[in-house]
């Protein structure tokens, strides 16, 4: 164990926790060090989209595209939030899914999505990705595992590559 999941490392870690998982969803709540409670999310989508507002939120990283529209914006979504720790990295990594724990870190928000790296705490491992569909793809494989049987050479997920 190198001890990489023993840091967020970043003003924007997410400690991500998967409780449920099927048919393509994912539901469970996040923890971040601005907000001393979880949030909580759903499904997938929403998971994206309450990324993406503490993103904005705290205005880090920031995007290198950002919204265009011909109207007039609505009060209150350019609010920013101060960056008051509330949590520290000893208390966020107390935190775990039932059926996997996540640090998420966000380093880009370029071409319309996210680049990073995330951690899958219960191994251990670190892998970057390059999108947020990617990084979906990541932790889905890490909570929904198809049988031993059913899987091939060409399916079997990143995480589980020989180094």
């Amino acid at each position: 164990m190198d001890g990489s999941q023993r840091y967020i490392g970043s003003p924007n870690g997410i400690v991500l926790c998967i409780d449920r998982a099927g048919g393509g969803f994912l539901s469970g709540r996040f923890y971040h060090r601005y907000r001393e409670r979880e949030t909580a999310f759903a499904n997938t989508e929403q998971m994206l989209f309450r990324f993406e507002e503490f993103f904005d939120s705290i205005n880090y990283p920031y995007p290198g595209t950002t919204e265009r529209t011909f109207q007039e914006k609505v009060q209150g979504k350019e609010g920013r939030q101060e960056r008051t720790e509330k949590m520290n990295d000893e208390q966020l990594l107390k935190q775990h899914g039932e059926l996997g724990t996540f640090v998420v870190r966000v380093q880009h928000r370029q071409n319309s999505s996210w680049q990073g790296r995330v951690t899958w705490m219960e191994k251990d491992r670190t892998l970057y990705f390059r999108s947020a569909w990617e990084l979906l793809k990541l932790i889905a494989s890490a909570v929904e595992l198809p049988e031993e049987e059913d899987r091939t050479e060409e399916e079997t997920p990143s995480w589980f590559e020989e180094e």
